[in-house]
């Protein structure tokens, strides 16, 4: 049988400014481990520490841009384009435009705060 998700939970996020994630599909709303699928949007100036997850993850931007920095380099990834980060890989994201972005994110496996490995501050 299917199984209807009603709401998203909204979930902390890493950062210098307020971002909002709402996670419909994962370890929090779901207790799904396999995947995790969240509605961001972060406010321009936004930037989270760097992270080198154990888990791909597909974003989709639908307004505004996101910066994805990598070792060898950055890309701004704008309204109606997409971006794969793979696991293993260092990267960090931000919001560098003062419309900030919308944007969703898909994690395989689902994202924790246990597999993202973060930089330390």
């Amino acid at each position: 049988m299917p199984t209807l998700i009603p709401a998203p939970t909204r979930v902390e996020a890493a950062g210098n400014k307020p971002k909002l994630i709402d996670e419909y599909v994962g370890r929090v709303n779901s207790a799904t481990e396999s995947c995790s699928v969240a509605h961001m949007r972060s406010p321009g100036g936004w930037v989270e520490p760097g992270q080198s997850p154990d888990f791909d993850e597909f974003t989709v931007v639908l307004r505004g841009t996101l910066r994805v920095e990598h070792r060898d380099g950055a890309m701004d990834v704008r309204d109606g384009q997409a971006v794969i980060t793979h696991r293993g890989e260092w990267v960090r994201y931000s919001t560098p435009t003062e419309e900030g972005a919308e944007y969703i994110a898909v994690c395989l496996p689902a994202f924790s705060m246990a597999t993202v490995h973060r930089d330390e501050a």
